[in-house]
């Protein structure tokens, strides 16, 4: 779809800060990147404000927004950055009373496409409640797809809720249209102060394919089209990206950062692919990614370790049978044992990536899940206390019970899993944290919220302590510092396609 830029005016898209992570600076936000691509394409004079890792972001906002030539701000945010979207949005209107902010990014999708689903059952539940709030806070909401919804959002005149999460609508980004867009922005943002590396070797991310069709109830965006379908760019566009960034960046590190690489029919040849590329560049890739472990094989895991691939994660979530049947995973104990087997037969390192909180979570699943960890022995691991989001089964089929509390129910199994209804746009807390510093948002029949805390932390310093696994110390976010004699902010914080 072409695009006019007649009676545009400059564009700026801000990139909220994560302080819940250990370290903000270590996976830039390609969506937002992808956005901009667009609007540089299109000829829209564009500016990205990174926010990630700015200790003190309010004041960089108020500083830029007092000076910027835009007046319309584009914010992404996942569901845990929507309380530093609300201040940025709010101190925009204090500062620019002319500002529009529109909002895009996973949390609008996932309470859009909740909504959807209690419009089917005719109930008008706390999706709604939580779509009035949105859009109380912002000018625009984006659901789905940004690339193309992005220039009928920073129009005048534009609707309150644009849907690009509908595959029969004007907004979806079809498959086939992938290969021509161009690649993220990444020149707008700081690269160098991006910390991520892949056993010592600085890397970049990059998504090959959109979408995950399996069906975990604590998953956001099974309700989703753009979160659900399938979507895969062809292999050529793929390494294209990957020798782009190796060229423009001298990175030889890649994430890729797709849901289940090997959701796709094509992952070996992509795979047989990369590792001929490094061969004609001369170079050795260091790469990570996502598998899904019913679906991994032999043939798989030397592809990957062909391709350059180190490490791959996991989400066995699990180690108890009673929790992967209640959490509709579809992997049994022994798949995620024999993946775990097969990687390591390759020499792939695993990150096994846990949970816990679902539904009949009791201290007896908590010790399966030890129990298999220390006999599988991961190289790496992560463990989170389960969060029941919009557009999660979790969240969208539980019914309320009184006093605030919501609970659902595995209806195969009958076990249940309460949850609080916490107010998004004000707390964070309830996502990942640092050890010692957890909040518990869910309990079950067997455990309190302050349980499942303690069980989880006890659950991974044992691990870690057991298998020699080191704690990952994080790196504290920096001061923006402003003096009347600096005429705007510095080039890690705001970058312009057009000066």
């Amino acid at each position: 779809m072409s695009h006019s830029s007649k009676g545009l005016a400059r564009v700026c898209l801000i990139i909220p800060p994560s302080a819940f992570l250990l370290d903000e600076r270590v996976f830039m936000s390609l969506g937002v990147l992808k956005v901009a691509a667009v609007l540089e394409a299109a000829c829209i004079p564009v500016e990205v404000l990174d926010l990630s890792g700015v200790s003190n972001y309010l004041e960089a906002v108020s500083v830029h927004a007092s000076i910027t030539e835009a007046r319309v701000f584009g914010l992404t945010a996942t569901t845990p950055q929507l309380p530093s979207a609300r201040a940025i949005a709010e101190t925009l209107k204090k500062v620019r009373s002319d500002s529009r902010v529109i909002i895009g990014g996973p949390h609008v999708t996932l309470v859009s496409a909740a909504c959807k689903r209690e419009c089917k059952r005719g109930v008008l539940g706390r999706a709604h409640q939580a779509m009035r709030r949105l859009e109380e806070l912002f000018d625009v909401l984006v659901a789905g797809d940004g690339e193309e919804a992005i220039f009928p959002a920073i129009r005048e005149g534009a609707p309150k809720l644009l849907d690009a999460d509908d595959p029969s609508g004007v907004l979806w980004v079809p498959e086939a249209r992938l290969e021509h867009l161009p690649f993220p922005a990444r020149h707008l943002v700081d690269v160098a102060s991006y910390r991520y590396s892949i056993e010592g070797i600085p890397a970049l991310s990059l998504i090959a394919q959109l979408g995950c069709p399996f069906e975990c109830g604590f998953c956001g965006g099974r309700a989703s089209a753009m979160l659900r379908r399938i979507r895969t760019r062809p292999t050529e566009s793929i390494v294209r990206e990957m020798r782009q960034m190796y060229e423009a960046y001298g990175r030889q590190g890649f994430m890729l950062y797709d849901d289940e690489l090997n959701v796709s029919r094509e992952m070996v040849q992509l795979m047989r692919q990369i590792a001929l590329t490094q061969r004609e560049l001369g170079v050795e890739w260091r790469l990570r990614g996502f598998v899904k472990a019913e679906l991994f094989n032999q043939e798989q895991a030397e592809a990957l370790a062909e391709a350059g691939f180190k490490q791959i994660l996991v989400g066995f979530e699990s180690g108890s049978p009673r929790i992967l049947a209640n959490i509709n995973k579809k992997a049994t104990r022994e798949d995620n044992t024999r993946a775990v087997q097969i990687a390591h037969a390759a020499g792939l390192k695993v990150k096994a990536l846990m949970s816990i909180g679902h539904p009949g979570e009791s201290s007896e699943t908590v010790k399966d899940t030890l129990d298999w960890l220390l006999s599988t022995r991961p190289d790496d691991l992560d463990v989170t206390v389960i969060t029941c989001y919009p557009g999660t089964p979790y969240y969208d089929e539980a019914e309320e019970v009184g006093d605030g509390t919501w609970v659902y129910t595995f209806k195969r199994t009958g076990d249940r899993l309460y949850q609080d209804n916490p107010n998004f746009d004000e707390h964070a807390e309830y996502y990942k944290g640092k050890p010692g510093e957890y909040h518990a948002f869910v309990f079950t029949d067997e455990l309190s919220r302050k349980q499942l805390v303690i069980e989880r932390d006890r659950l991974e310093a044992t691990v870690r302590a057991e298998l020699s696994i080191p704690f990952y110390a994080g790196v504290p976010g920096v001061q923006f510092e402003h003096s009347m004699g600096q005429s705007g902010l510095p080039p890690s914080i705001l970058r312009s396609s057009v000066s």
